[in-house]
Order: structure tokens, then C-alpha cells, then sequence
């Protein structure tokens, strides 16, 4: 049993250390940025932390069903592959600017 609890802690703890906040901005300015028309500082802005989390849970759910209503030129996207990879750095990218960050992405 102590093993099982070891073994599901370092999981958690491993896939929060591969996401990166950094690769977040790069990939929000590759992929997603051409789909919502706004630059990065605008994007990561339009929820609090909180709302955020909310939103990626559930392997980005929520994010995916809002953005593809708001933008439905993304809705094929969104549901890629491409996407799934890049959720766990996108949604660091949008902690860590979010409206209540008190910091500023220096994205165009």
C-alpha cells in the first residue's frame, strides 16, 4: 500500500514538473494565437488563476467546450492531438498571467 501511495505521488509530481510555463507562451504564440485573433498578455488575462485550473481540468474540457463556442474556427483544434500535448504548458502559461498574476506576458 505504501508503494501504491509513492508510486501516485511521484506520477502527480512528475507530470506537474514537465509543464512549463515558458513553452506554454511559445506554443499559445505557434498555435493558438492565429485561432483567437489577441496576443498572449490579452489571452492569459481573461480568468483568474482559479478560473483556470477550473477550466483545464478534466484534460482542458471545459477550456476546449468555452473556446470553441467563442471561437469556433478553433474547435477543430482544440480537439487535435496536437492540442492534448500542449494543454499541460498552456495552462502554466495561463497561471502564471493570469488576471490576478500581477504579471505581464511579453507576448505579441
Amino acid at each position: 500500500m505504501k508503494k501504491l501511495i509513492m508510486l501516485t505521488l511521484g506520477l502527480v509530481l512528475t507530470f506537474n514538473v514537465f509543464a512549463d510555463a515558458a513553452k506554454g507562451q511559445k506554443y499559445y504564440l505557434k498555435y493558438l494565437r492565429s485561432h483567437f485573433q489577441i496576443n498572449g498578455q490579452e489571452f492569459a488575462s481573461q480568468h483568474l488563476k482559479v478560473e483556470w485550473k477550473r477550466l483545464f481540468k478534466n484534460d482542458g474540457q471545459r477550456f476546449i467546450k468555452e473556446y470553441s463556442k467563442k471561437y469556433p474556427q478553433s474547435a477543430e483544434f482544440l480537439n487535435s492531438d496536437t492540442f492534448q500535448k500542449i494543454a499541460p504548458d498552456v495552462h502554466d502559461f495561463t497561471i502564471k498571467y493570469a488576471a490576478d498574476s500581477g504579471e505581464l506576458a511579453s507576448c505579441n
